[in-house]
């Protein structure tokens, strides 16, 4: 057992020091998040299972704080509202459920980041496509191949590892420094 935890631990070692090398895509998206609450817009967040735990702990990492006391930021997890995610589940089908809430709530200039362990969960496609109709920038946060998410976002952050838990875990920590980042140059 000692030997199977000491391994893992050596993995997720390995996976956050490869994750310097996202320095650049990482820079680019706080440049484009943050433009786009200086202007007045919002950063939307979605994702599925984990992923969506993700995007609520995102968002309220910028409504909330992250490590100072500031004004809060404009950001919504569209994975919280159970009402609209049952109904345009049950109207629309499952699909749906962050296309719908992005037509609806989104506008241009704000950004939309997906969470999806493969990059090819079918309703944060369908979310990236309804956003970009609406000039909204898209980041996707995936796995080491970014799945079909590469292709259609408008920045990709994909981890380097096609583990689920350790991709889960490096999003978390990419989102942590997205939102360091935010928070320090809005409020410098």
């Amino acid at each position: 057992m000692k030997e199977f935890i000491e391994s893992e631990f050596r993995n997720i070692s390995c996976n956050f020091i490869n994750l310097q090398a996202l320095a650049p895509q990482i820079e680019k998206v706080s440049e484009v998040c943050i433009e786009a609450l200086k202007n007045g817009n919002k950063i939307m967040f979605c994702g599925n299972g984990g992923s969506a735990a993700d995007s609520q702990h995102l968002a309220a990492e910028l409504v909330g704080r992250y490590k100072m006391n500031r004004p809060a930021m404009n950001a919504i997890a569209l994975t919280v509202d159970t009402s609209i995610l049952t109904a345009v589940g049950n109207d629309y089908g499952y699909d749906t459920i962050f296309e719908r809430q992005v037509e609806g709530l989104g506008k241009e200039g704000d950004v939309l980041v997906g969470l999806s362990t493969s990059g090819n969960s079918k309703n944060v496609l369908l979310a990236f496509e309804m956003a970009k109709k609406k000039g909204i920038k898209t980041v996707a946060m995936t796995g080491k191949y970014g799945g079909k998410m590469k292709e259609t976002a408008d920045f990709t952050i994909n981890v380097p590892s096609d583990t689920t838990n350790n991709i889960q875990e490096m999003h978390i920590a990419v989102g942590h420094l997205l939102c360091g980042v935010i928070e320090k140059e809005i409020n410098a």
